[in-house]
């Protein structure tokens, strides 16, 4: 059969609550037109992360009935601990809440001031940890994506003339390590190849640094691996993801990706002498090191689920529902990052709004524009994210990229939900002439982007008092509350 069908069956569903436009922009404007700040229960389609948003299995939630909540040695640990260890074959492995304290942990024992630390991208939250240790985090991201190649299968490389010429130019124990992050979520979601893994950890090897994996979505990057990359496409995807590991020296992951579950990651590190030291740390602000901050329950929901992320029919299935979106939302003419990623759609707000600058926010503006129109809740990837600023003079360096991303939460949404999407951004591309740029009136010094306030620029409609118009919205959404 041609038409691939989602590899599963509804038993459960949640009820979708439909605002009007009316009380989508005071919903927005009381947010300050950020859409982390809006409540989930008023977005009608919910694409601002993949994280942690997934549908859990039927043997995913039969295993909750057994978890073990012992504080020390819980049989859900072991069950947790055997799954890593066979997928991804480190030797050591430590629980953690989530990727951002995985990052943390090792970082806190790796990472010094002053030093450089390469990757093909650094996501947000892995910046921001490492600057937070007082280093700089450099992107090395391949000339393919620095060049817009639509053609290119594996645009979330890391460059690797760059990072030798980094490697060379630094001074003896400047770069602690190396990192790739698969996918290449800032980039896209682009896949990073086999060769590119394999030549970094050559390049790597010889200069005696270590390369660590940001693993969140490896099993998707593995599929794109078996699809794109000559001599793979009759390999397994469990023969992918060995092989993908054994270039590394140990692994991040956040578990609320390509783990399918609510919450939970790890790391997983072959050097015995870095994972005591990593527990000393570890037991002082996420707890014993078998369950690092999670319960029995989460445990258990990862351990199946990293296997089931591996299934090749629920891989099939997710590229085909990204690649849906993605080409209908081309067919109508919105510029869009080729070819689709699996954890989501990426709109190039910066080529859809031409008459936005980027210090006027392309992509946060088309982010709420995109939720006023239809209720639909996207994230922006690019300057409010991305760009660099200072308390005095406001932003002073913008991203590479303006960018809208849709992440596709795993098994959640079906395709009448993606046409739903598809007929609001059709609406949207009739009026793009008109949508205002934003402007940034209140932000934190890190991450500024899950709490920064902003306003539309030459701002003409009315105040709105939030309270007031709050009050009268709740009063009259009832949703199932119990």
């Amino acid at each position: 059969m041609k038409t691939i069908i989602e590899p599963f069956r509804t038993k459960v569903v949640e009820p979708i609550y439909f605002t009007s436009q009316g009380e989508r922009e005071a919903l927005l404007a009381c947010a300050g037109y950020n859409l982390f700040k809006l409540n989930a229960k008023d977005c009608t389609i919910d694409f601002l992360t993949d994280s942690g948003t997934a549908a859990l299995s039927s043997d995913q939630w039969s295993a909750l009935m057994r978890a073990d909540e012992s504080y020390a040695g819980a049989s859900s640990f072991h069950r947790f601990e055997k799954s890593v260890k066979s997928i991804f074959g480190f030797k050591e492995v430590l629980p953690v809440h989530q990727g951002r304290a995985a990052e943390r942990l090792l970082f806190s024992e790796l990472v010094k001031p002053g030093q450089k630390i390469p990757s093909n991208t650094h996501f947000d939250t892995t910046r921001a940890n490492l600057e937070a240790r007082g280093a700089t985090a450099v992107d090395l991201p391949c000339r393919a994506w620095r060049d817009g190649d639509s053609a290119a299968s594996f645009a979330g490389n890391i460059d690797l003339s760059e990072l030798e010429r980094l490697i060379c130019e630094a001074e003896p124990g400047m770069i602690p390590f190396a990192m790739l992050t698969v996918t290449n979520n800032a980039c896209g979601g682009q896949p990073v190849s086999m060769r590119n893994l394999r030549q970094t950890s050559q390049l790597l090897k010889r200069h005696h640094i270590p390369l660590f994996i940001d693993a969140a979505r490896f099993a998707e990057n593995a599929y794109l691996i078996q699809q794109r990359e000559e001599n793979y496409s009759s390999t397994s995807i469990s023969s992918i993801v060995e092989e993908m590991f054994t270039y590394a020296d140990g692994c991040l992951m956040s578990c609320k990706k390509d783990g399918i579950a609510n919450i939970g990651g790890f790391i997983a590190l072959n050097d015995s002498e870095l994972v005591e030291r990593v527990k000393v740390e570890m037991i002082v602000t996420e707890g014993f090191p078998t369950y690092g901050g999670l319960s029995g329950r989460d445990l258990e929901t990862i351990a199946i689920g990293l296997y089931e992320a591996t299934n090749e029919d629920y891989l099939r299935y997710r590229e085909a529902s990204a690649r849906f979106l993605h080409d209908r939302l081309k067919r109508i003419g919105i510029p869009v990052i080729s070819p689709p990623a699996l954890h989501a759609v990426y709109v190039d707000a910066a080529a859809m709004l031409t008459h936005i600058p980027p210090l006027e926010l392309p992509g946060q503006a088309l982010a709420c524009e995109l939720y006023r129109e239809a209720g639909i809740r996207s994230c922006e990837i690019g300057t409010a994210m991305f760009g660099k600023s200072d308390p005095e003079t406001g932003i002073t360096v913008c991203a590479p990229h303006e960018l809208v991303r849709l992440a596709l939460p795993r098994r959640v949404y079906s395709q009448s939900h993606y046409e739903y999407v598809i007929e609001a951004f059709s609406n949207i591309n009739q009026r793009r002439s008109s949508i205002r740029g934003l402007k940034i009136t209140k932000q934190a010094e890190k991450l500024r982007h899950f709490t920064a306030v902003y306003e539309p620029i030459e701002k003409t409609s009315p105040s709105i008092n939030c309270d007031s118009e709050m009050e009268g919205f709740n009063k009259n959404r009832v949703l199932y509350e119990i």
